[in-house]
């Protein structure tokens, strides 16, 4: 969502009964999950049970939102979003207001899920993500408005989804509906038109914001001070060459990203868990080449062992032919 004050396009109250105008399903509201300058969501209760229904005044916003969750039906796998369910207009005094239906997503929004698993958790859930980015994008979208809150880590798959398209945008064009503190632009490190970076790049603050666990206010923005914020916390420290790479625009595809974060985290990994070399003394010495003196007498050993006995088999398979 942008960040200036955003007025309710509509509104409805909890526990009214909707009927679709053209296909007579009946949705009963229950509880308002959000709201922005373009619509507002609900969780309702349906024949097919909990949805949630999505309402805007703009028969465009919904005809918008209706073609990208088709689109992202088209996806191989796993669905990015909510499934799809109902498309329709409800009437009331006299006024339209299409509307639809989308699969309800149950689970945890990445920070909440963060908070009670551990941030160690943090770099699994963004290649997750980053594979899920690099199919949206190859369908020619970009999701736009990037941020914890439009992330669900679904039960109990443990699997990222996306939820609220509304500012998900054709690539080529400039994005629809962001959230400032995880646009580039806001940060004076690129523009608003909708390509792969811009999305890496929010990927990127999304990461720092869930380290942190909240939103840290912007002193002057820049490279400069996001490599700061990344170099104070330790689980991110690791990983900032990926994050600047991200923040300054350089990579051109989600898949090249997903890769080098994968293999940063590998080598970072293997450097951890190496052996450490330990100074022993000229007796431990001598009890080790001992040790390996005796192990190659035993190989050497066997090794004869396995030779006369295959030279036997040979001898007694040629008696008997």
């Amino acid at each position: 969502m942008t960040s200036h004050t955003v007025k309710r396009p509509c509104s409805f109250q909890i526990g009214t009964f909707i009927t679709g105008k053209w296909h007579k399903n009946h949705y009963e509201l229950r509880k308002e999950l959000g709201f922005g300058a373009n619509g507002i969501v609900y969780l309702a209760q349906s024949s097919k049970g909990i949805v949630a229904v999505k309402f805007s005044d703009n028969n465009a916003t919904i005809a918008s939102e209706v073609n990208v969750l088709k689109s992202f039906a088209k996806a191989q796998g796993d669905s990015l979003g909510p499934s799809l369910i109902d498309v329709d207009d409800y009437v009331v005094n006299g006024k339209v207001y299409p509307f639809y239906v989308m699969e309800f997503i149950k689970g945890d929004s990445l920070l909440v899920y963060l908070r009670k698993r551990g941030n160690e958790w943090l770099n699994v859930l963004s290649l997750q993500l980053l594979g899920q980015l690099e199919q949206l994008h190859q369908l020619g979208w970009v999701f736009g408005d990037l941020k914890p809150e439009n992330l669900i880590i679904q039960w109990p798959e443990q699997r990222v989804r996306f939820i609220d398209v509304g500012g998900t945008t054709q690539q080529g064009r400039a994005i629809k509906e962001y959230t400032e503190y995880f646009d580039r632009g806001y940060w004076g490190l690129g523009g608003r038109k909708a390509e792969p970076s811009y999305d890496l790049f929010s990927l990127a603050m999304v990461m720092l914001t869930a380290a942190y666990g909240k939103r840290v206010p912007k002193a002057e923005g820049g490279l400069k001070e996001l490599g700061e914020r990344v170099k104070a916390k330790k689980e991110l420290a690791v990983i900032e060459p990926v994050l600047m790479k991200a923040f300054a625009g350089k990579y051109a595809s989600a898949r090249e990203m997903k890769q080098e974060l994968a293999d940063t985290i590998h080598r970072k990994s293997s450097a951890y868990h190496r052996p450490v070399p330990v100074k022993m003394s000229r007796m431990q010495i001598r009890k080790v080449k001992g040790k390996q003196k005796k192990s190659g007498r035993m190989a050497e050993t066997l090794f004869l062992i396995l030779l006369v006995t295959l030279l036997y088999a040979i001898y007694m398979l040629g008696l008997i032919v």
